[in-house]
């Protein structure tokens, strides 16, 4: 399994509904992929500009095979939904190992 983790700043204000915004638009389309697992949101009790998504893909393949066009159109859909209140400040990947007991 590999995770996507994305760590934006959102207006604190605006937070629920980018929340909202993202499960509807994000989360239904990438649902539609091969090797999409589920995602998760985190958020910051410290920092209430903070939010980061956990996406859990089967194989980075799988991921990295979903049209760039795809992403675009995605992500113009958001910023139409939601506006520009938000920022992109980490994009990690990582890799999930499992160990025998």
């Amino acid at each position: 399994m590999v995770i996507e983790l994305l760590r934006f700043k959102v207006t604190p204000e605006l937070r629920e509904n980018y929340i909202q915004k993202d499960a509807e638009i994000w989360t239904t389309a990438l649902a539609k992929y091969p090797g999409f697992l589920g995602k998760e949101v985190w958020i910051n009790p410290h920092n209430t500009t903070e939010v980061i998504f956990i996406v859990r893909w089967e194989t980075k393949e799988q991921w990295q095979a979903i049209p760039q066009a795809d992403l675009q159109a995605i992500e113009k859909n958001f910023a139409q939904a939601f506006g520009d209140n938000y920022e992109l400040l980490e994009l990690a990947e990582y890799q999930v190992r499992k160990f025998a007991n």
